[in-house]
């Protein structure tokens, strides 16, 4: 009778690597076989060699049965999400989620960007994908690729421009879903452009996707930095750690004159991190450089100029924390 280790030494190395068990019984020769890492037409082809060196190696053998095994490729990891608040409008925090996403994927990171904003969608424009449309793989999106290494989803790119999306909160809620869900294989950090508020689209998308931790954005001034406070206070609420605050229009640098004023104040934000015990991550200034680069999508944070360069030293204090926080189970 034919055993397992007379036939491994009889069949060439590459089959003999793959054979793991045989059982003759009645003249019926029953393989199992290792088809791992193999596709269709190269698992085809293995059983039919193993058939034919079987049926040779011992005449009893009337049949030869080959069942093929394959150990489940890991399902590929869930990327870690970053959601990007503010608790109010016109503060900048869609042209710091595009830019830190930008620096990121200029530091080696593989990022990606959901635009959450689904009645003020602004990430098309930021990162020049207005005319690229996301396709789908049966219900599953996926992302549409920019030119600065990010891929992104925005309710931006699927409805014409200028069009306004009057959809009630459960609609919202499943295109938020849709996004959320997508096939973002490949991409390990999510940054997700929340809509201005503390309301149903934002405490859904933090109860339903559970982000890693959260970015807040404010302007200097006192206005602006009550509703930050009241951001930072729905992710404590829902159990979302505050990586730390960002002050953006901080400071402007007249291109005539060269002095510098501050028309929103000066240093609220970080005072506001201090009283809060929020880290303060940095600051963005209030450039025309950077407000005609994002209209033109050409995020400063994909060059090396000095608007580039404060984007650049925010992503990496988020990289920091990103690098010493737990990371998720499974």
């Amino acid at each position: 009778m034919i055993t397992l280790s007379a036939l491994q030494q009889r069949l060439p190395p590459d089959l003999a690597a793959r054979l793991r068990s045989i059982r003759l019984l009645d003249g019926v020769a029953t393989l199992v076989a290792d088809a791992s890492g193999l596709d269709r037409a190269s698992a085809e082809a293995l059983e039919a060699r193993l058939e034919q060196a079987v049926a040779a190696a011992d005449g009893t053998v009337r049949e030869v049965r080959v069942a093929l095994m394959a150990e489940r490729a890991p399902a590929p990891a869930a990327p870690r999400i970053v959601a990007v608040g503010s608790g109010k409008g016109g503060v900048g925090k869609s042209t710091l989620t595009a830019n830190l996403a930008v620096a990121l994927a200029r530091a080696g990171r593989r990022v990606g960007v959901v635009d959450a904003d689904i009645h003020g969608p602004s990430q098309p424009t930021l990162l020049g994908t207005q005319d690229s449309r996301p396709t789908a793989d049966g219900q599953q999106l996926i992302p549409v690729e920019s030119a600065f290494g990010v891929a992104m989803l925005s309710i931006g790119q699927m409805v014409p421009a200028g069009k306004a999306v009057a959809w009630r909160g459960a609609m919202v809620g499943k295109a938020l879903g849709q996004m959320m869900e997508a096939r973002w294989a490949g991409t390990e950090l999510l940054l997700v452009d929340l809509p201005p508020g503390t309301g149903d689209v934002q405490l859904t998308m933090l109860q339903r996707f559970r982000p890693a931790g959260a970015v807040v954005v404010s302007t200097p001034q006192d206005l602006a930095l009550i509703d930050a406070t009241r951001a930072i206070d729905l992710f404590r609420q829902v159990g979302v750690p505050v990586i730390g605050l960002v002050e953006n229009m901080a400071g402007y640098l007249c291109p005539h004159c060269g002095g510098l004023s501050d028309p929103f104040g000066s240093g609220g934000a970080e005072a506001a991190a201090q009283a809060l015990d929020v880290p303060f991550l940095g600051r963005v200034p209030l450039a025309m450089e950077i407000r005609a680069a994002s209209d033109a999508g050409r995020p400063p944070a994909a060059g090396d100029g000095a608007q580039g360069q404060a984007f650049a030293a925010i992503a990496a204090r988020l990289s920091e924390w990103l690098d010493g926080a737990p990371q998720p189970a499974g």
